[in-house]
């Protein structure tokens, strides 16, 4: 299928707070859709974060909700491959708990990736996982610019970050990013909280946010989950993507 130009993934991680009363009302509000990210993480500090219960209206407000692994660890080496198997069952077993389906899309801590995980994740039916915009661009590039995504290139389960927000973007940097959502690529955005109260580099301001969703929706931007990326997606897609057998560790 033909991918529509101004298609926008927007996915967010690390089941932060803000995530269940900022973005997802505004993001329901324009009739957008939506990839969360959930880990254990730091659900201890329930100020910050969501509990099970919580990231279950996530899902049953229409948004996908995804696997971004129990502890939050890297799993770029052989050897921390070997935990992710069980990372990703103790999510899925608390999100089956709450009435939320298997996830379908996993988010790279740390955006850390490697070879064995990757074969982990396919062995565990997962379809889709979001890498950063590293390694294909040096991280002194232009600050939260990277590569587009493009299904009949990129293996699905490295899927680049295009956008990662940082604080200080303006609407004029968002604009730079999601414009290039055309001929058959798609821009796929990292987010963290809106705002992060303990990850401050990674907020994203309210009143920010909502300047970039309602640029999406005054330009009739086509804006859905990762796992809705599904019907772009050719069977041998990303076999010959270079990334595939990269290992990443800033």
């Amino acid at each position: 299928m033909k991918i529509p130009d101004k298609t926008v993934v927007l996915t967010f991680d690390d089941s932060v707070r803000s995530h269940l009363t900022v973005a997802a009302p505004l993001l329901k509000k324009h009739g957008f859709g939506g990839t969360f990210f959930v880990t254990h993480a730091w659900m201890d500090d329930t100020n910050n974060y969501l509990n099970w219960e919580e990231i279950a209206q996530l899902d049953k407000m229409g948004f996908e909700v995804g696997n971004h692994s129990w502890s939050h660890i890297a799993f770029a080496t052989p050897k921390d491959a070997e935990l992710l198997s069980n990372e990703l069952v103790k999510v899925e077993y608390q999100l089956e708990k709450v009435g939320v389906p298997k996830p379908v899309s996993f988010s790279w801590p740390g955006n850390q990736f490697g070879p064995e995980a990757v074969e982990v994740l396919k062995n565990a039916g997962y379809l889709f996982a979001r890498r950063g915009p590293q390694p294909d661009v040096p991280e002194s590039s232009v600050v939260g610019l990277g590569p587009l995504y493009d299904p009949e290139i990129n293996t699905p389960l490295l899927v680049p970050s295009s956008g990662l927000a940082v604080p200080g973007w303006t609407l004029s940097d968002f604009k730079t990013i999601v414009d290039r959502a055309k001929n058959g690529q798609i821009v796929v955005f990292q987010f963290h909280g809106v705002p992060d109260g303990r990850h401050p580099p990674c907020t994203t301001p309210p009143e920010r946010f909502k300047e970039f969703v309602e640029y999406l929706s005054d330009n009739n931007f086509n804006v859905i989950s990762l796992r809705d990326v599904k019907k772009y997606v050719s069977p041998d897609a990303g076999k010959n993507d270079p990334i595939s057998k990269a290992r990443f560790v800033p």
